[in-house]
């Protein structure tokens, strides 16, 4: 029998194992990808997916039912404050990044049409390739669909670092991508 999203968020506050159980099966992919994707490795993914549940199931008295989809917001939320809390202590997100060469480039950024005929993986390899800083907020800001606010907020910045970190993102990954279609 499959609960609905509200039934298993308060049997899993109420510390009910088979309800734990079944929001681990139903969410733990979809979580971990979202590890995957702000964590250095594998490992790390595995490690942060785990301490993301941990967290979830120590939490779970904090959620509050907003409609269908707020248990995997809520989710996703606790599993990003984990991760970049983590990185906060490592102290990974406040590595300073030389950006002088930005100041004269242009921010053209190419047609989308021009973009689609560059291989997904080519593209996939250039945003990895960002700084950390730039990279992180790319893919919260477009990828997860953040708003500069709640990013700020997460990843312990202005706003408008925030904002300035994706310009700069999409200025490397215009520069990067004009070269491929040279």
């Amino acid at each position: 029998m499959r609960m609905e999203e509200q039934e298993l968020a308060q049997r899993c506050a109420r510390g009910d194992r088979r309800a734990r159980e079944e929001l681990y099966r139903r969410y733990s992919s979809r979580l971990f990808a979202l590890c995957l994707r702000y964590s250095p490795d594998r490992p790390s993914a595995e490690d942060n997916l785990q301490d993301a549940f941990v967290k979830i199931y120590d939490k779970a008295w904090r959620f509050r039912w907003q409609g269908p989809g707020s248990l995997w917001s809520w989710m996703a939320k606790v599993a990003l404050n984990q991760i970049f809390d983590k990185k906060r202590q490592r102290k990974l997100l406040q590595a300073d990044v030389d950006t002088s060469f930005l100041e004269n480039l242009p921010v053209e950024e190419p047609e989308y049409n021009q973009v689609t005929t560059i291989p997904t993986e080519k593209l996939a390899g250039l945003i990895e390739s960002l700084p950390e800083r730039y990279r992180t907020v790319f893919q919260l800001y477009c990828v997860d669909g953040l708003p500069h606010k709640d990013i700020a907020k997460l990843l312990g910045i202005k706003e408008k670092s925030s904002s300035a970190n994706l310009a700069r993102a999409r200025a490397i990954l215009a520069k990067e991508i004009k070269k491929l279609l040279v």
